[in-house]
């Protein structure tokens, strides 16, 4: 077993580490999008998304209370299945997908700042400069340590809890249902990839298993932190996605898509309410960047240490790790080269990869780390056909899209092959 890490992050700064994850990605980047293809059924999208995730939950509160360790996931998998090709591929996987996630968060941020400061659209040059000026400077508070990630993380948390807070309590109370029922009814294979991509929104909880070895009693800490944060997101969820349902007709929503949270708040608070939502935004993606790039320094530490990357990954480089570099690097490409429906509908994919995976993983040490066998079958199940769903729709709609996603697939599985041959 590896040397822990000295208790430096305490159990609410874990559970903003969750919620900055989740919060980040799932309202200010995505749920126009996600609004966009399920309809009015968007509400049952985040609350089918909950339930899977609480379920999943269960699973990474039980391994992270078990194995406190720096990688989370990985780390389960190498413990269910050690030594295996199928283990270190999904490891690789799950890398890539967080650093497409930081990628998808980061555009959110550019399309928020660009409208903010220059009155520009998503997707113009300066939503993605300051996309890249943001996604370096929160790499280097990752380098700081995980007690200063942390504390910014609980500021920033509440900041944005107190945005969202004041939006719900003025945006009720002009609710308009006949926005709602102007929304179209979707067929089951566009619902499921609506969960799919609602799923991603919720993903955040599995980095907060990075943090296990971080923190005093993670026994206790690692279970509760991670229930209170997917309980807490859920309801936020469901309240701002009937605020955006009832106060943004679908062609504003067409138009603002990436800055629908912000759009919403004009009927109730005018300008006034869209510049603090915008703010709110900006801190909100700027959290679930960080929380995202924490995970990503502590998983390539122990991918490395793993030997599912080359070792020369650990080496240090003008003050960084050189597989940190490279994953900052990679996510910066992906800002610059794709549009964010892309890229975020295949990371919702890959994370219910990986989080089936989880599931695997948990079976087989469900003796040594407890968990109900029924819990362990629902929740894969569920998240199976949550996955086939989406497979389903992104074929359909984004052909190009799913073949990216096998040929990352195919790349992460070979290239763990050829390692393994050579050791």
């Amino acid at each position: 077993m590896p040397p822990q890490m000295p208790p430096v992050m305490s159990m609410w700064g874990v559970v903003a580490l969750g919620i900055g994850s989740m919060i980040g990605a799932g309202i200010f980047a995505l749920l126009g999008q996600a609004t966009l293809i399920a309809g009015k059924d968007v509400l049952l999208s985040f609350l089918v998304g909950g339930v899977i995730a609480l379920l999943s939950g269960g699973s990474f509160a039980r391994l992270a209370a078990r194995y406190p360790r720096r990688g989370g996931l990985i780390d389960y998998l190498a413990e269910a299945f050690p030594g295996s090709l199928f283990a270190r591929s999904v490891s690789l996987v799950y890398l890539v997908t967080l650093i497409v996630s930081v990628a998808v968060v980061g555009k959110s941020f550019g399309a928020y700042a660009a409208q903010l400061v220059f009155g520009m659209p998503p997707g113009s040059l300066a939503a993605n400069v300051l996309t890249v000026l943001m996604v370096l400077a929160v790499a280097g508070i990752n380098l700081a340590g995980a007690g200063t990630v942390g504390r910014i993380e609980i500021a920033l948390v509440a900041t944005k809890l107190g945005v969202l807070v004041l939006l719900i309590g003025a945006s009720l109370g002009r609710f308009d249902p006949q926005l709602l029922m102007k929304t179209p009814d979707v067929g089951w294979a566009t619902l499921m990839s609506s969960i799919g991509l609602t799923f991603f929104a919720y993903a955040g909880f599995g980095m907060m298993a990075n943090a296990s070895a971080s923190v005093a009693e993670p026994q206790k800490t690692m279970p509760r932190a991670i229930f209170i944060a997917i309980a807490l997101v859920t309801f936020f969820y469901l309240a701002l996605a009937a605020v955006v349902l009832g106060n943004v007709s679908m062609d504003q929503l067409r138009r603002y898509t990436d800055s629908a949270v912000a759009v919403a708040a004009r009927p109730a608070l005018g300008q006034a309410g869209y510049i603090i939502v915008t703010f709110g935004g900006l801190l909100a993606t700027a959290s679930a960047t960080n929380a995202t790039l924490f995970s990503i320094l502590n998983l390539n530490a122990e991918l490395g240490r793993q030997g599912t990357l080359p070792r020369a990954f650990g080496r240090i480089i003008l003050h960084a790790p050189l597989g940190f570099s490279c994953s900052v690097a990679a996510a910066l490409i992906l800002v610059v080269a794709f549009p964010l429906s892309a890229i975020a509908s295949l990371a919702g994919m890959f994370f219910l990869m990986a989080y089936i995976a989880v599931f695997a993983a948990h079976w087989r040490l469900r003796r040594e780390a407890g968990g109900r066998r029924l819990f362990i079958i629902l929740g894969a199940a569920s998240m199976g056909c949550v996955l086939l769903g989406s497979a389903i729709s992104l074929g359909r709609e984004q052909p190009s899209a799913l073949a990216l996603g096998a040929v990352i697939l195919v790349a992460c599985a070979a290239g763990e092959w050829l390692i393994m041959r050579r050791r």
